[in-house]
């Protein structure tokens, strides 16, 4: 059977791309269809054969992606998959809007429902760069979305919220398959409890990871935080911070590894819709602090693996840090917790639901 992946942009790395590699490993053959593709950006799409719309052709698009939003559907009905039997669109976006026929299976491996069309709607509806935009077209182009998540003949959503979010915005059914974490970050060898020095914070610095609020609240706490990542919010974030809080932007993932274990918590500000921070940092030993919705609900076993903050608030979250500081969680049941996340039974799950799909038995060992 000849498989094809298709994924939104190439030219970032993050929750998403580790999906992807975790797919290329079960399909290495597979090609990857994108809008864009910068390979100075996405090192890790090295592994892959990328082949991006006619888009990439301008080069300065590559990393401007948000402004081929109005053709970027356009630009996937583009591509021809004649040649494959199944096609897995990885998206949060627009790469399911390819167009396949009855004799393929196009199946939709969802992050989301485009976040700006609803759930996250009126988060990005405040947002400067989308307040130019008129309403109808606004309108017309989440009514296009819409339309256009009929394509994929099955879903398969990341978590039980999307799984929810599909069934709302799509009004579609799907099937949840947790995505894996690299098997790098599972480890016995777990820190004291009295060599961990400070808190957390891994994530790409953009506004709806809610990073200034943990900043806001180290603030007032006094409490030592890193803070892991890079992104637009990075030099707002920096002004801000007092000098309890160090930025050491990307890190590979030995270095991150290092980081984790060390850690008294991961602290997970945002609303996610799965999340592999919370996963990877439990596989190290490393509890974590999350708000309270989303998909840290599925990942996190409260007041064992970690504890949760109900407002999105620089109190609620201090609040959380405070109560945190007199618990005792033991490094252990973190990891055990994160076993479920294994690329074993990511593997397992992903083969046999292919399997039920396609009629094909595709080995799980």
């Amino acid at each position: 059977m000849k498989v094809a992946f298709v994924y939104d942009r190439v030219n970032k790395f993050g929750g998403a791309e580790r999906v992807l590699l975790a797919l290329h490993k079960i399909f290495p053959d597979a090609p990857l269809y994108t809008l864009v593709y910068d390979a100075r950006s996405a090192p890790w799409a090295s592994v892959f054969k990328v082949i991006p719309t006619f888009v990439n052709r301008v080069g300065f698009l590559r990393n401007k992606h948000e402004w081929l939003s109005p053709i970027a559907a356009l630009a996937f009905e583009s591509f021809d998959f004649r040649d494959f039997d199944l096609v897995i669109s990885i998206t949060s976006g627009d790469a399911k809007a390819i167009m396949t026929k009855p004799n393929q299976l196009h199946i939709c491996y969802c992050l989301t429902p485009t976040r700006y069309f609803w759930s996250g709607e009126d988060q990005y509806l405040g947002d400067t760069k989308f307040k130019v935009i008129p309403k109808w077209l606004h309108n017309y182009f989440r009514t296009a979305d819409l339309l256009i998540s009929k394509r994929p003949d099955e879903y398969i959503a990341i978590s039980d919220e999307v799984k929810n979010r599909i069934k709302k915005y799509y009004h579609r059914e799907s099937t949840v398959i947790y995505p894996a974490i690299d098997e790098k970050f599972y480890s016995k060898q777990f820190v004291p409890e009295n060599q961990r020095s400070y808190y957390l914070i891994v994530s790409r610095l953009v506004p709806y990871k809610k990073v200034d609020l943990a900043v806001q609240a180290f603030n007032k706490l006094n409490r030592p935080l890193v803070v892991v990542g890079i992104g637009s919010e990075l030099n707002k974030l920096k002004n801000i911070a007092n000098e309890n809080i160090k930025f050491v932007g990307a890190v590979d993932d030995t270095n991150l590894i290092t980081l984790y274990k060390s850690a008294k918590a991961t602290i997970f500000p945002q609303e996610e819709d799965y999340g592999l921070v919370p996963i990877e940092s439990q596989a190290c030993g490393t509890p974590v602090i999350a708000y309270g919705k989303g998909g840290a609900l599925e990942t996190i076993i409260k007041n064992k693996t970690g504890i949760f903050f109900q407002e999105q608030t620089i109190d609620s979250l201090a609040d959380a840090v405070s109560r945190f500081e007199k618990l005792s969680i033991n490094p252990y049941d973190c990891y055990k917790n994160s076993l479920r996340f294994n690329f074993k039974n990511f593997k397992k799950e992903f083969l046999s639901h292919l399997s039920n799909s396609t009629g094909q038995v595709f080995p799980t060992d």
